[in-house]
């Protein structure tokens, strides 16, 4: 608890959090919206995850909330789940919430079985390829609400859906009536009542609901754009615009005051204070936050089973964005995190922050980065931003109220394009192109491998579902990676007689009257999946004069139970020819999977096995005799 309660940096602490808490509160509450769970939502999220967090976490300095990668997955699991409650967020509130729990709690599993050391080896093209995506959904998407458009408001638009509407409310009551076992093809008088009880209310929010999904997500958003610039609100334009100005504008002036908070409190002023015709954002809720008990009374496994996997993607991604900060943080302190206790802490912060109503968050870069500037030096920084936040919402909570909708779609506009990844985007020119497309022979072009996935996350992350793409990238990489393995191994892996192939330096000495009967094999790497093909074509390459073979393994560093099975198939087809197969140097790991199924001692004697090539030669000059 030192580090905690260091009162030597109390004064660096203080303000440190201070002036992170500030900066925080802008963003908080436009991620709250975007999420669309409502302000309150993004401010009890950053409370939480900040003080917990920071209490429990592994970076002394940094300063944890909701960010814009957290927020874009919390966007599609909240319109997934709202959408198949009708719409309606009290009902789904509890589901969402859950999901959200289950993230924490992943990420304190992830913490606990020590994987912080292994997000590092995520691919940098899935990472920039999906940072890129957050930064095109982020900015597509708060265009209609930058220009003032609804589409739930729109009521030439909303009547569109009306028939769909009616469809849904009468399947729904079949549905109804199917459960209760009332359901009688002959006779639809029970049908006929109930739906003669549809009230036109009930048609419209299900239309209005059909509509807000039309216009959701980027294309949903690109779709509706042309209906939208008919129905623009100068005053939200112009707001939104104002917003964007002086974000960017007032840095050229200092960077000391966040020009995000600058912005927020000018454009918000001159809106209330001219007492012009705008558009607030939600209320917010006064008093403490309620912790949402419906989590656990109301508990549905089939509401949240088909979100798992989202909820896992979502525990990966707070862990990669928090340790990325992490390292940022070592960086400037010239200190040392502790990865898996961050996930812990960062785990914590988010079940709390979930049962208390808040969207999950991670390791904020921009808010860390200004607490280290600002003087924060301990744990105590990053709970006083959440302590700042917690007395935000007590006292400034009905005055927040008034912020316009319009200033934090300005703001979130900003994140979007501030959160791309522009080193990966400049890099694309310049990768090298390593991947061929052609049909037969013909070469149709030439692209980088890195290229490719990068693109593929990006485009599949803003047009269809993060998650999936996020999935697919990895595997995409996966497999790339393994065949520039598998091609590289087999390069450097000659299969070629002593004769021929160039010899090591320890076999220059080899007898040359013994070069016909013996067979050298050199593997240089891996023996893995990805380069097995290469190696099961070593037995019918093997000249007719050849009674030894030996397999040099001294740079074989890993096998696995692909190459394993391999290996067994080979030296069985050797040994039937009547060919005596010899090991050089095996390591540890390959000597052990040989011996786990038994290719040692039952295929291979153990007589067989050399420490080195010297060792080896001997055998050989005793034991094979020149026939050729």
């Amino acid at each position: 608890m030192k580090n905690i309660f260091n009162f030597k940096h109390l004064k660096g602490d203080l303000f440190g959090g201070l002036t992170a808490g500030i900066v925080a509160l802008p963003l908080a509450l436009a991620f709250g919206v975007s999420s669309g769970l409502g302000p309150s939502a993004g401010l009890y999220g950053a409370i939480f995850v900040s003080f917990f967090a920071a209490l429990f976490g592994g970076t002394n300095t940094q300063i944890s909330g909701p960010t814009a990668p957290m927020t874009a997955v919390s966007m599609v699991v909240i319109a997934g789940i709202i959408a198949i409650n009708d719409g309606d967020l009290s009902k789904a509130l509890p589901a969402i919430l859950t999901v959200f729990l289950l993230a924490g709690l992943f990420q304190i599993g992830l913490g606990l079985i020590g994987l912080g050391k292994y997000i590092k080896y995520i691919p940098y093209p899935v990472v920039s390829g999906f940072m890129t995506a957050i930064g095109v959904i982020i900015l597509i998407t708060q265009i209609l609400p930058s220009i003032g458009y609804y589409p739930k408001e729109d009521a030439a638009f909303v009547e569109q859906f009306k028939p769909q509407a009616e469809e849904i409310i009468l399947d729904n009551i079949l549905k109804e009536e199917t459960g209760e076992g009332i359901l009688v093809l002959e006779d639809f008088r029970e049908t006929i009542i109930r739906s003669e009880h549809v009230t036109e209310d009930q048609i419209l929010k299900e239309s209005q609901t059909l509509a807000a999904k039309e216009a959701s997500g980027v294309l949903g958003a690109i779709k509706v754009l042309p209906r939208a610039i008919k129905h623009i609100s100068w005053l939200e334009l112009l707001l939104a615009l104002g917003t964007i100005v002086i974000i960017y504008g007032f840095k050229r002036i200092t960077t000391a005051v966040p020009s995000t908070l600058v912005a927020l409190l000018v454009m918000s002023g001159v809106a209330v204070g001219f007492n012009l015709d705008y558009r607030p954002i939600e209320q917010i809720p006064g008093g403490l936050p309620i912790p949402n008990l419906e989590i656990f009374t109301g508990f549905d496994l089939k509401s949240v089973l088909p979100y798992i996997f989202t909820a896992l993607t979502l525990s990966l991604l707070g862990a990669i964005d928090s340790l990325l900060t992490s390292v940022v943080a070592d960086n400037m302190t010239k200190t040392k995190h502790k990865a898996n206790k961050e996930l812990i802490g960062q785990g914590i912060g988010n079940s709390l922050g979930a049962i208390f109503g808040g969207i999950p968050g991670a390791g904020a870069t921009i808010r860390t980065v200004v607490n280290i500037k600002a003087g924060g030096k301990t744990k105590l920084s990053g709970m006083v931003s959440g302590i700042v936040l917690l007395l935000i919402l007590l006292v400034l909570g009905p005055i927040a109220s008034q912020i316009p909708a319009a200033v934090l779609a300005g703001i979130l506009i900003t994140v979007g394009i501030g959160v791309m990844d522009y080193k990966g985007l400049k890099a694309i020119p310049y990768m090298p192109r390593d991947t061929v497309i052609k049909i037969g022979k013909v070469v149709l072009f030439r692209l980088s491998s890195d290229v490719l996935i990068m693109f593929t996350v990006l485009i599949l992350s803003s047009i269809w579902n993060l998650v999936y793409a996020v999935g697919i990238g990895l595997v995409f990489a996966s497999l790339m990676f393994m065949k520039k393995i598998g091609d590289l191994t087999s390069e450097r892996s000659d299969v070629k007689s002593l004769l021929h192939e160039k010899s090591w330096p320890d076999e220059v000495d080899f007898p040359q009257s013994l070069k016909e009967e013996v067979f050298v094999k050199h593997i240089k790497g891996p023996l893995f999946f990805g380069s097995t093909s290469h190696f099961e074509h070593l037995a019918k390459q093997i000249p007719e004069t050849t009674s030894a073979v030996i397999i040099r393994m001294e740079r074989v560093p890993y096998i696995d139970q692909s190459g394993l099975y391999a290996m067994e198939d080979v030296v069985i087809d050797l040994t039937k020819e009547g060919k005596k197969v010899l090991l050089v140097g095996i390591l540890n790991q390959p000597k052990l999977r040989l011996e786990r199924i038994d290719i040692i001692p039952d295929l291979i004697p153990e007589e067989q096995l050399f420490d080195n090539f010297k060792d080896c030669l001997v055998w050989i000059k005793e034991n094979v005799k020149d026939n050729y």
